[in-house]
C-alpha cells in the first residue's frame, strides 16, 4: 500500500467513506509473541476514538493482574475516552490438565462465547478484544462454524479482534486483516520463564 493507498479499488458501490468505516473481523495468530499485546494497542486506539471496549479473556488466569487490564480499566474509568468492560473467562492455564478442570474450562469458555453472542447482538461494545479465543475453538468447546457466523454477520460498526495461536482456516479466511506473528527467538528457548514488564 504505497502511502496508505490501497492496491485496487473494488467495484462494490461503497463511497471510500463508506468503505473506510466498514467494521473489520481482525485475527492475531501465529508462534511468535505479540498477539495479544497487538490487540490491546488496538483497544487503547478504540478507547482514544470514545468507542466502549469489550475485552474477553480466555484461557488466562482470572487471578493474574496483568498491566493492560489495570491500564485500560484505568483510562475506561477516566472520562476522557470510551468504557472499558474487561471479563474473565475461565479458571486459569487450561493447558494445565488437572483432574475434573477441564469441564469446568469447558463451560466457562461456551458461556464466554454465549455472553459473547449477546453482546454483539446488542450492540454493546463498537470493539472487542477476544483473547486467545483459538484455543476453546481448537479443543472443540465453542463451534467452529458458531463462531464464524456470528462474528460474520454481527450489526451495526462493530470491531472484533481474535488472538491465538492455531487459528482455524476457516476463521482465517472470513477474517479482513490477519497478522502471524513469528518467531525468531525468544528468551523461554534459553531457559528463561515470563517476567514482569514484559509478559504482564
Amino acid at each position: 500500500m504505497p502511502q496508505g493507498k490501497p492496491l485496487s479499488v473494488p467495484d462494490d458501490g461503497l463511497t471510500t467513506r463508506q468503505r473506510r468505516n466498514r467494521p473489520l473481523l481482525i485475527v492475531h495468530t501465529g508462534p511468535g509473541k505479540g498477539k495479544s499485546t497487538a490487540a490491546f494497542g488496538m483497544a487503547l486506539r478504540a478507547w482514544n476514538q470514545g468507542w466502549p471496549v469489550g475485552v474477553f479473556q480466555f484461557v488466562k488466569s482470572a487471578k493474574w493482574r496483568i498491566g493492560e487490564e489495570r491500564a485500560l480499566r484505568v483510562l475506561g474509568e477516566s472520562g476522557e475516552g470510551g468504557p472499558v468492560a474487561w471479563h474473565k473467562m475461565g479458571e486459569g492455564w487450561s493447558w494445565i490438565r488437572r483432574p475434573g478442570a477441564e469441564e469446568d474450562h469447558a463451560a466457562a469458555a461456551r458461556e464466554g462465547w454465549a455472553q459473547i453472542k449477546r453482546d454483539l447482538a446488542a450492540e454493546t461494545y463498537r470493539f472487542y478484544v477476544l483473547d486467545e479465543f483459538t484455543y476453546p475453538i481448537k479443543w472443540g468447546w465453542v463451534d467452529l462454524d458458531d463462531v464464524v457466523e456470528a462474528l460474520t454477520s454481527r450489526p451495526g460498526v462493530q470491531h472484533v479482534v481474535v488472538t491465538g495461536r492455531d487459528a482455524p482456516e476457516r476463521l482465517i479466511g472470513a477474517a479482513d486483516l490477519v497478522t502471524e506473528m513469528g518467531k525468531v527467538r525468544h528468551p523461554m528457548d534459553a531457559g528463561q520463564k515470563g517476567q514482569r514488564g514484559i509478559e504482564w
